[in-house]
């Protein structure tokens, strides 16, 4: 009989999405830091007025934030604090641009398609990750007790 029938396993698909979230996230961010202007122009489809918006920092925060979630991927049992700093991240940034950027884009498809596919529909494999990652690191630490 097998013994570890029981055993939370950590599958490698997990950190693919882990990666995959971590470049997206830095990627779109980038784009804030690279094109604010024009994105946010592309963003409000089109208003014809200047938008005084922190979209640098906005990049800035998100890049960074991209970048904890990838190296997350790395050691994802080990370093588990870090994907849940990229969930408190993902609901900093949502937060920060309904906050602070709709009021001034307001509500359309395309920021409706940001807040939805860049920084909400993330958070449900960030946090199943997050979980499994905190089954096994418990179970490895149970095992070692009994060591």
């Amino acid at each position: 009989m097998d013994q570890n029938v029981g055993f939370p396993k950590f599958p490698m698909h997990y950190r693919g999405l882990l990666l995959l979230t971590g470049i997206y996230t830095a990627s779109w961010s980038a784009l804030y830091r690279m094109i604010g202007p024009e994105l946010l122009q592309w963003l409000s489809l089109g208003a014809s007025k200047e938008f005084d918006l922190p979209y640098s920092y906005f990049g800035g925060f998100g890049i960074l934030l991209g970048l904890v979630i990838f190296v997350s991927a790395f050691y994802p049992v080990s370093w588990v604090w870090l994907i849940l700093a990229g969930i408190t991240g993902k609901l900093i940034t949502a937060t920060w641009f309904v906050l602070g950027f709709i009021p001034e884009l307001d509500w359309n498809k395309r920021t409706i398609f940001h807040l939805v596919f860049n920084e909400l529909i993330w958070l449900i494999p960030l946090i199943l990750i997050f979980l499994r990652s905190l089954q096994v690191k418990s179970y490895l630490k149970e095992i070692e007790e009994k060591s």
